[in-house]
């Protein structure tokens, strides 16, 4: 397949899962050509950037962050939201940076992770059935016939909340926002509010002393801009096919297909069919890619589509990441190291906790925060056990005190997730669990580090 021709339309002539249907076909078209001529969102030297970084992932040097809304909202775009989750990210990063020893490369679900795949082309209540909400990028959550319809004009929407975030993240990341010392001092606070502060304490403290350390000798964020600023790259679900196409771009410099839609984008487990049209258009823009890997992907499929998307076997290039659930992970992921690594292709491989850990409580879609936890700390014992390398996580979190996911230091029940349960789609962790996960996190990476040996267990 990898040596077909390929061009920017070329998935067109594929069959595609998880397209919605739009009633006005000509007025799709016309948004996507009004698109077509719209600035791109982000650079192909960003993305080739952020590429080199995953490349060092691939090769052990450096752990991925990656995390974000399940699906952005056009009502909750406001500048405290996306200064929240910026706030909260940089927090997890330097408790992760600071365990590993190592550089974290940083990737929100953000500025374009706005459409959903869906398990259900439709929606019933009582005797009406209606489309499914597929995200703000297709139709609208309310229950009606009229907000159901998929309107292409909310692509332009999505690109317009997508460009003033990027443009917000960018003032963040190099603003003095992102000061090294801004973020410890909101990890302090974490710390000293939280019911399990003296887990945390010794990490904070150590990470004080090194501060502290630092200006004594001079190295003070004043004098040296990288304590001052950060490398963030936004990343999303590559779903609506026509919106990613409208925004691929030829780099001047190389002559190569971009989608600048955001520096990294992915195939999501519903749409990874290799015959299928998202792999087809992925495999041709040069972008970093992620697959999403769950419990029905074999392992010789899994190689036909490392074949697809990195036939050169570049380093960064692609990001297997791993949403099996807590109690299928050691049934699935094993068999998937093993084959890519008789191959011998380069790969980073994260773990994604919070898909394969949904259930159904008191009325509502919630993710315990223990099974969250389990399945990643079975991620880190598996890849110790098979001699690879476990270079990532990839989180639904929100920089908002929600309660969406039970558990957690504060120990959440099912009783109070109707208090403050504000998804639109599949529920996050909030900022106090996503700051806990990136501390219970650093112990795994420091053992990961030192090589000792872990024993995998299934989860109970």
């Amino acid at each position: 397949m990898s040596t077909d021709r390929w061009s920017v339309d070329s998935w067109r002539s594929k069959p595609i899962k998880q397209a919605p249907f739009y009633a006005d076909e000509s007025a799709l078209n016309e948004v996507e050509r009004t698109l077509a001529g719209y600035p791109p969102l982000v650079f192909a030297g960003e993305a080739r950037k952020l590429k080199r970084a995953l490349g060092d992932v691939a090769l052990g040097k450096s752990f991925l962050l990656q995390g974000g809304d399940c699906a952005e909202s056009f009502a909750e775009h406001s500048a405290d939201n996306i200064r929240d989750f910026f706030r909260v990210f940089l927090q997890m990063a330097v408790v992760l940076t600071f365990a590993g020893s190592s550089p974290v490369v940083k990737a929100g679900r953000i500025a374009g992770q706005f459409a959903k795949p869906r398990s259900a082309n439709t929606e019933k209540r009582g005797d009406i059935e209606l489309p499914v909400y597929r995200g703000d990028i297709v139709n609208d959550l309310e229950f009606s016939e009229a907000a159901r319809a998929p309107d292409p004009r909310r692509l332009l929407e999505a690109y317009r909340q997508s460009a003033a975030t990027l443009n917000l993240l960018r003032a963040f990341a190099t603003g003095g926002y992102a000061n090294l010392e801004n973020a410890h001092r909101w990890m302090l606070g974490f710390v000293k509010d939280s019911p399990q502060s003296h887990r945390y304490q010794e990490l904070a403290d150590r990470i004080t002393e090194t501060l502290a350390f630092m200006r004594a000798i001079g190295l003070d964020a004043e004098r040296h801009q990288e304590m001052r600023a950060t490398d963030f790259y936004t990343s999303h679900e590559a779903l609506l096919l026509g919106f990613e196409q409208a925004l691929t771009r030829v780099d001047s410099t190389t002559g190569d297909h971009y989608a600048t839609s955001g520096h990294m984008i992915w195939i999501g487990d519903r749409t990874r069919q290799l015959d299928h049209a998202h792999v087809e258009y992925c495999r041709g823009v040069k972008n970093p890619i992620g697959l999403k890997c769950g419990p029905s992907l074999q392992p010789d499929d899994l190689l036909r589509l490392i074949d697809a998307l990195n036939p050169d076997d570049e380093a960064g290039r692609l990001t297997l990441i791993c949403r099996f659930g807590s109690d299928k992970i050691v049934d699935h992921l094993p068999s998937l190291i093993r084959a890519v690594k008789r191959a011998g292709r380069t790969v980073v491989w994260s773990c994604d906790p919070m898909h394969g850990n949904t259930i159904s409580a008191g009325g509502y879609k919630t993710r315990p925060f223990e099974r969250v936890m389990s399945e990643i700390r079975t991620f880190f014992a598996i890849h110790q056990a098979e001699g690879t390398y476990a270079g990532g996580v990839h989180l639904e979190m929100t920089g908002k005190n929600v309660t969406e996911c039970t558990g957690g230091a504060r120990a959440i029940t099912e009783g109070d997730l109707s208090d403050r349960y504000h998804t639109y789609c599949d529920p996050r962790l909030n900022a106090e669990q996503a700051i806990e996960v990136a501390f219970l996190v650093s112990e795994l990476l420091k053992v990961e580090r030192a090589g000792m040996p872990a024993q995998v267990h299934a989860a109970e």
